[in-house]
């Protein structure tokens, strides 16, 4: 038996997020299907983690077990050849037999993409979340440095959470700017659902000056979900790495 591990890049906007669904399009159940198709075994593709509806990913991690004797070599451009143009296999290597994509993960990075231009951009609209007003970068930076180390992030998590946990570790927050683009980065051992996007809104907000930075501290302390900001569109989310 082989385990094969897959670096997956791929564009959210048409698919119902990664975790494969009857009769919706998945991005999961695709890739399935594409190996399937060129090894002529079904597998259960595991990955780093799910990405909701409309989320994109530059480096998503997955791997799946094969008895097919398929040249490693030649796996991702056979599997691309499947696939249509929005999911691209970067990588397929394989690796020891006991590594789980989701189990092994040590950190993810998630990138919140803004477009802080004044009209917008028609290009890259399902790319950015379009923020016309100006944000106070330093503001956002000195908010997001109190998400930091061990909390629990009840306040930024959406009622449909499963995790029976509400506790995460977010190793770096930063916030960066780029001409008219400002990227909201977390790095951290795990998120809860819509964390990332949740978290974003706050900062938002804050960015605005709708509130303080200090608001942050408080907010996380509170564990109330009525307090943190609003819930940002998927299309501006990129999972952007995961560690092992």
């Amino acid at each position: 038996m082989r385990n094969i591990k897959l670096t997956i890049e791929y564009d959210g906007k048409d698919y119902n997020g990664w975790q494969k669904q009857p009769n919706k399009l998945n991005i999961q159940g695709e890739i399935e299907k594409a190996i399937q198709t060129i090894t002529g075994e079904e597998v259960e593709l595991i990955g780093s983690g799910r990405t909701d509806a409309g989320v994109h990913a530059f480096a998503q991690v997955a791997n799946f077990k094969i008895n097919s004797d398929f040249p490693i070599e030649k796996m991702a451009i056979a599997i691309n050849s499947q696939l249509k143009t929005s999911i691209r296999i970067q990588k397929a290597e394989e690796v020891e037999e006991n590594f789980h994509s989701r189990y092994h993960c040590h950190k993810k990075t998630y990138g919140y993409i803004i477009d802080n231009s004044d009209q917008g951009t028609a290009i890259y609209r399902n790319y950015t979340y379009h923020v016309p007003q100006p944000l106070n970068i330093q503001a956002m930076q000195e908010a997001a440095n109190y998400l930091v180390g061990e909390h629990d992030f009840s306040s930024f998590k959406s009622s449909g959470t499963s995790s029976k946990s509400s506790v995460r570790t977010i190793y770096e927050a930063k916030i960066l700017k780029e001409q008219e683009r400002v990227v909201i980065m977390l790095t951290g051992n795990g998120f809860l659902y819509n964390m990332v996007r949740i978290i974003s809104g706050t900062l938002v907000e804050i960015g605005k000056g709708e509130k303080n930075p200090e608001e942050m501290k408080k907010i996380l302390e509170a564990k109330d979900r009525n307090l943190a900001g609003k819930t940002l569109p998927a299309q501006g989310l990129f999972l952007m790495s995961v560690s092992y």
